[in-house]
């Protein structure tokens, strides 16, 4: 058995870059997250072969000093734990963690210049060795530069995927973060050409975080997605959730975020779900985006390097909250229908003769469109009522709501849903 020996550090730096920094998405995620807690309001991501090759974070954030930037490259050094109470923990970034692993896989230059200072300063890391911080030309805030990520650990670089592939993922996690912070101007550039672009949204907050769901989330969520606010023993629940109409099948467009933190939660997905569940059939998922702000002693953020997973103090209540916060929602717009549904169920009709919606049993179905982000709406036959409504016939909004509770039955599909008109629509 060989002796115990101490690990030098720049492989130490290695192996925690395996937990911290796993893929180019992992390092965009890590470097956006300390732009934001740099307080700044301009956050621009530049990749190029989906960030293998170059990603570069630019910020107008408060910058560090000269004396701050081999601080900053250094192990478990932050800013952000002005004690030693992890159940204190308000910022996104707080391990000390990511530039030193980041630093120690790839090329690494930080350019940065503290608000009112006269000079710029930027410093060199190559395979976790640092060079000398030398002056630079460079505006305030800070200028995150990574070049050939994992040339330092070539086993890691055999299983990155494709450039493609690595910039969804980044896309994927600007996204969150954005949503996150509404007030904050996002713009990712890949290859030289625009990805996303993201101006900070204004007004009051819940109005500026739908405009910015809208933008990321698509407007069809935005028109037809209910709005939650409600508190408990210190816990505030806001957001946006889907009409059951509305809804994927998939979970990619379900967001969680924990003290503006986006995570993934199976406690809350689960009561996601779990609201949902008289509602939807099995193989499909509402569309959500759920802000979740709540004491940090109440809820655990260190529980892995990625800071992707939290662990509540009380999470029956936290799931409850949620349960009894959507089921409210969804009773309380009663039957209403998205407008994607409306939509593609007046496509849906034939008409076989002036004055008469029709089609005989059995007719084929005709091909269907798949709306953004809503349920896909088989286009078949529309069945002929008992009595078959004019389409001139007018109906005015008080008959509706006063003879029909449940809307006017203006025809059938498929044998099986009755297509009803409220005063609201189809």
């Amino acid at each position: 058995m060989t002796e115990l020996r101490r690990l030098p550090e720049g492989l130490v730096n290695r192996i925690a870059a395996g937990e911290v920094v796993e893929r180019p998405a992992a390092a965009v995620k890590e470097l956006v997250e300390n732009a934001v807690d740099a307080n700044a309001r301009q956050i621009v991501i530049t990749l190029h072969d989906g960030g293998k090759t170059l990603i570069s974070v630019a910020d107008d954030g408060h910058g560090m000093t000269a004396e701050e930037l081999p601080l900053a490259v250094t192990r478990h050094v932050t800013s952000k734990l002005q004690g030693d109470d992890l159940t204190e923990i308000r910022w996104l970034g707080f391990r000390g963690e990511a530039l030193p692993a980041i630093g120690a896989v790839s090329r690494l230059t930080v350019t940065s210049r503290e608000i009112g200072a006269d000079q710029a300063w930027m410093l060199e890391v190559e395979g976790g060795v640092s060079r000398l911080v030398v002056p630079a030309a460079f505006g305030s805030g800070t200028l995150i530069k990574v070049r050939d990520l994992f040339f330092a650990t070539p086993a890691r670089l055999k299983f990155m995927k494709t450039s493609r592939a690595e910039a969804m993922a980044i896309t994927d996690v600007v996204n969150q973060l954005a949503m996150a912070r509404p007030d904050i101007t996002f713009t990712l550039k890949s290859d030289d050409r625009t990805r996303l672009h993201y101006d900070a949204a204004q007004g009051e907050l819940m109005e500026a975080r739908l405009n910015r769901l809208a933008e990321i989330m698509g407007r069809d969520f935005a028109d037809n997605a209910i709005t939650l606010e409600t508190e408990r023993d210190d816990v505030r629940l806001t957001g946006y959730a889907s009409l059951p109409t509305l809804n994927r099948g998939n979970a990619r467009l379900q967001f969680l975020f924990v003290n503006g933190r986006p995570v993934r939660d199976k406690l809350i997905f689960g009561a996601l779900r779990a609201a949902y569940n008289d509602l939807l059939a099995r193989d499909r998922h509402p569309l959500a985006a759920l802000f979740v702000d709540l004491h940090p002693s109440s809820v655990d953020v260190n529980v892995h390097p990625a800071k992707a997973e939290v662990r509540f103090r009380e999470p029956g209540m936290v799931r409850g909250l949620i349960v009894g916060a959507l089921r409210h929602g969804l009773n309380a717009v009663g039957h209403r229908a998205s407008t994607t549904v409306s939509q593609a169920a007046l496509g849906a009709m034939q008409r076989e003769a002036p004055g008469t919606f029709f089609a005989a049993p059995g007719a084929p179905n005709v091909s269907h469109q798949k709306g953004s982000g809503a349920s896909e709406v088989s286009q078949g036959a529309l069945m002929p009522t008992a009595s078959p409504v004019a389409i001139n016939e007018e109906i005015r909004e008080g008959d509706v709501s006063d003879s029909f509770p449940l809307g006017a039955a203006r025809g059938q599909l498929h044998d099986t849903y009755i297509v009803a008109q409220t005063a609201d629509g189809l």
